[in-house]
């Protein structure tokens, strides 16, 4: 299982993503899954996966290539002219890897499925946020929805209900994001540090700060505690419950 989030702020997106992979409680490892193409001055695109470690990789692998050498049947997503054509050629690149994967068994395709975060923009457009389903089809972020999770959400999805705020700044956000994936990885085994983050400001067309936050990041371990207790004396807080 994994943990992602996007989100579409009004100063840009920021994503972030766990590295834990897991095929049993004995077999866990680290793995990268935020991955990000760019042409400064000319777009940034950002990529984050979750579900089937081999369809995944395969997938980014596929898209990396063909990012370098020239296609013949369709532009890459460095080349692609808007970001709805880049979420386009990231799903049909993810339906096919899917299909290879399952042996092109119906049965055996959630196993070998994978859900994935594109976002970012293209010179002289908007910047852009789709969640990419397993069959290829994707999602756009809107007013209504302006965060996209991926992977073990539930754990951490109200504290993103309550606390998110479109025009909050960056640094805000990134608050908001630690505490959600602290929520996650409290609850669930199969999330885990480290955690990958970045933030990308529109109309920049660079990639902007990056971090990989570690279990003993002073700032995630000081967020982590001071949640805990605000919660404590939040409860406390509260009016008594009475028979």
């Amino acid at each position: 299982m994994t943990y992602c989030v996007g989100m579409r702020l009004d100063r840009g997106l920021i994503f972030m993503s766990d590295s834990r992979t897991n095929a049993g409680i004995d077999n866990v490892s680290v793995f990268r899954k935020m991955f990000t193409w760019s042409t400064p001055g000319e777009r940034v695109i950002t990529i984050m996966t979750a579900g089937n470690l081999a369809t995944t990789q395969a997938v980014v692998s596929l898209l990396d290539e063909r990012s370098k050498v020239p296609a013949d049947r369709k532009p890459s997503i460095l080349e692609a002219p808007t970001m709805f054509q880049v979420a386009t050629l990231v799903g049909e690149t993810l339906r096919e890897q899917v299909r290879v994967h399952a042996g092109e068994a119906p049965e055996a395709e959630t196993k070998f499925g994978a859900t994935l975060i594109v976002g970012g923009q293209i010179a002289g457009m908007e910047p852009r946020l789709f969640l990419v389903y397993p069959e290829g089809n994707f999602i756009e972020a809107s007013e209504d929805t302006p965060f996209f999770q991926t992977g073990e959400t539930k754990y951490g999805r109200p504290i993103l209900l309550r606390a998110y705020d479109r025009d909050m700044s960056f640094e805000d956000a990134v608050k908001l994001l630690i505490l959600s994936f602290d929520s996650t990885l409290k609850a669930n085994l199969s999330v885990g540090m480290p955690l990958d983050l970045q933030v990308y400001e529109t109309d920049s067309l660079q990639v902007g700060e990056e971090r990989r936050i570690e279990q003993d990041d002073p700032y995630y371990s000081e967020i982590s505690s001071g949640w805990s207790e605000a919660l404590r004396t939040a409860f406390h807080s509260l009016p008594k419950f009475s028979f």
